[in-house]
């Protein structure tokens, strides 16, 4: 994950009301803190922290410069959002330094199809894993090709880059392959059979 060089400033008011005009501003306020220091209050231009966390969600790393100065590499520790307007109204930062290694949750992709007539039931979406702070995976994979109803993916199967180890417990369960209920079978039949029969009537149609 490549990091994100964002500019901030110092915050001097505090509170609801505070928060309210920072927002006002176009800036979300934020909190920066870790290795002992005193938690430093910053507000965040919020069009560029918005565009980067589409980008690269929880393991993106900001690269902040602050207008007195001072400068800091975080990530994203928790995000307070506004459902309804779908803006940020509160970000925490951890501090964190080159070659650091920290934990944490990185969203698991699955790959490939499993067995016929199976359904799949995700028990976990991300894994804990330990990394350094600024080569963090945006994403991990566990495969479950040809997988048949009875199967399970667990830590332990998550495909992990060079440089990162597994921090949760390997036998944690990503995934379950079930059958699939009867109805969904029929379902997957019939959407097949019409696309068939799509397909000839195309095909004739092509034909006369």
């Amino acid at each position: 994950m490549s990091e994100v060089k964002i500019s901030a400033e110092p915050r001097t008011e505090f509170g609801k009301g505070g928060a309210r005009r920072t927002r006002r501003a176009g800036k979300v306020p934020a909190v920066l803190y870790g290795h002992g220091e005193k938690p430093r209050h910053i507000a965040l231009p919020a069009r560029e922290f918005a565009a980067a966390i589409r980008h690269g969600g929880m393991t993106q790393v900001f690269n902040i410069e602050i207008s007195d100065g001072s400068a800091a590499l975080a990530l994203p520790k928790a995000i307070q959002r506004d459902p309804i307007k779908d803006t940020f109204d509160h970000v925490d930062l951890l501090v964190v330094r080159r070659g650091e290694k920290v934990t944490v949750d990185i969203p698991v992709q699955l790959t490939g199809e499993a067995a016929r007539d199976t359904l799949i039931m995700h028990e976990s979406s991300t894994l804990s894993v330990l990394a350094d702070a600024t080569k963090l995976p945006d994403h991990l994979e566990a495969s479950i090709e040809g997988l048949e109803a009875g199967s399970h993916v667990t830590a332990a199967d998550v495909q992990l880059p060079a440089g990162v180890e597994l921090a949760a417990d390997s036998e944690l369960v990503i995934a379950v392959v079930t059958v699939a209920p009867t109805g969904a079978v029929e379902a997957e039949g019939a959407e097949a059979e019409g696309a068939e029969a799509g397909a000839e009537a195309e095909s004739a149609a092509a034909e006369a």
